[in-house]
């Protein structure tokens, strides 16, 4: 299993996908920075830029590109077929992948999600969203990996998740939020460390146990996903 993971990992990072991910992590401290730099209080910029942009954008977004990327491009090209002919059960394989990815994401989302926390409020305040974006990110890390083995438009569809589920529906009907990891990130680091600047709209029991239900239900989803593959690379 260390094989695969530290194989998945130079594909990752030596790859130009890994310079994608710096734009937008960058733009939030860049923006947190600005906003401490003139003063401006944190209750008049915080929501928008720790919520709107960290929570809301860097981190599912990042989760998405590195979530899918893990796998999803080696269910494209085919090269999967070579990894599911080695003596490796598909539990190590998606479990090393998965590890991989959760732990790309969470790195890539909660730095600066921790530097936006002390330049708004404190280092309390920013250790609190980095916990909560690593939390979001072995959720979302979990989902996405499941849809690039459930389909070849996994971007596609978890971009639906991010912008039509999340971000439209998420904000205005209720019942939407038990199944939004967006909730769940916000939630605990309102528990966490409570400020003014998050709302929090589940409560924290169901956001701690949907957590948990995301990354085992995807992940033993994956498992059983590419247990079907065929060694053409088909399923059956």
């Amino acid at each position: 299993m260390s094989t695969v993971a530290l194989i998945t990992a130079r594909g990752l990072f030596g790859q130009r996908r890994a310079l994608i991910l710096l734009p937008l992590p960058l733009l939030l401290i860049g923006l947190a920075a600005i906003c401490r730099a003139y003063d401006i209080d944190a209750d008049q910029w915080g929501a928008a830029v720790i919520v709107g942009l960290g929570f809301a954008v860097v981190l599912p977004v990042v989760s998405l590109i590195v979530g899918t990327g893990v796998l999803g491009s080696e269910v494209d090209d085919g090269t999967l077929v070579h990894i599911l002919t080695k003596p490796l059960p598909r539990r190590d394989i998606i479990l090393a992948k998965y590890m991989v990815a959760a732990g790309a994401s969470a790195v890539t989302s909660a730095v600066p999600l921790f530097v936006a926390g002390v330049l708004a409020d404190s280092a309390t305040f920013g250790l609190a969203l980095a916990v909560a974006a690593v939390v979001g990110a072995f959720a979302y890390s979990a989902l996405f990996l499941l849809l690039s083995l459930l389909t070849r438009r996994p971007v596609l569809l978890g971009l639906v998740y991010i912008l039509v589920w999340e971000g439209l529906l998420g904000r205005f009907l209720s019942g939407t939020r038990v199944l939004s990891i967006e909730q769940y990130v916000i939630t605990i680091a309102d528990k966490l460390e409570p400020t003014t600047i998050l709302q929090s709209q589940v409560g924290v029991t169901t956001a701690i146990v949907m957590s948990v239900v995301f990354v085992v239900a995807c992940t033993l989803a994956a498992i059983n996903r590419l247990g079907s593959f065929s060694l053409a690379g088909e399923t059956s």
